[in-house]
């Protein structure tokens, strides 16, 4: 806790232990008991403390239990009665099925106070986000973008690009005319592959900023449709386009 208030974190995150997948319900467990007890020291000594820097920091909580749906729920109960700022839902997108995640963060989303924010750490594909965001989540946070983007993935609202493909030799159409990253409008296909094959780090900037400039894009989007009430219809409909694959 003193390691984050000293580094100026907005947000703080409680100890927890991030169980793998797959993993036996004695080890769930004794691991969420462990969380639990970790959560209550890191509230009564983030209480006992100040911000450092003349601005408030937050505590969000860790939802565990890993695919147990009763760990899950007790795990979720304990963290909504502490009234913190703002909640995490940790432990997911670790190996298991898409559709074992959907329904824990549905399960705990039901649960968590719908008017402070809720956090699911590490997800995800656009996809998963778009899901995500239907159930419930206002807040992600991922490597995806830049890992994939290193290893020649490119997602776009039309599926995903693998740019190291032999197809896209010779398309010197632009990576993604529609892309809000100027160097996805003005670099080709056919560039950024060959930028790729020669191992030129410069590759992986240019896939880089695009799928950042895409998350963002993708994020800006679904609120959106929010804000409209026409959500539901435009994740239905955009959600089989980027499974796609190029």
């Amino acid at each position: 806790m003193d390691i984050q208030r000293t580094i100026g974190a907005d947000i703080i995150m409680a100890f927890d232990e991030c169980t793998p997948y797959p993993c036996d319900y004695r080890y769930a467990q004794k691991s969420l008991q462990m969380t639990h007890r970790w959560l209550h020291r890191c509230c009564q000594r983030f209480d006992e403390t100040e911000p450092l820097y003349g601005y408030d920091q937050t505590l969000f909580p860790i939802v565990q239990g890993s695919v147990y749906t009763d760990l899950r729920r007790q795990s979720a109960e304990t963290i909504a009665e502490l009234g913190r700022e703002g909640n995490a839902i940790g432990g997911l997108a670790v190996g298991e099925p898409a559709e074992q995640m959907y329904e824990m963060t549905e399960l705990v989303c039901d649960i968590l106070p719908a008017d402070k924010p809720r956090y699911l750490m590490g997800v995800g594909t656009p996809a998963n986000i778009l899901e995500s965001i239907a159930l419930g989540v206002d807040m992600f946070d991922c490597v995806m973008p830049t890992r994939n983007a290193r290893h020649g993935m490119l997602f776009t609202a039309e599926g995903t690009i693998h740019i190291r493909n032999q197809k896209w030799a010779r398309d010197f159409s632009a990576i993604d005319e529609h892309s809000h990253a100027p160097s996805s409008r003005l670099y080709s296909k056919a560039y950024l592959r060959h930028l790729f094959v020669a191992q030129e780090l410069l590759g992986a900037q240019i896939a880089s900023l695009h799928n950042l400039s895409f998350y963002l894009w993708l994020v800006k989007q679904a609120r959106q449709h929010i804000e409209q009430g026409t959500f539901g219809a435009w994740k239905n409909g955009i959600v089989p386009q980027l499974m796609q694959k190029r």
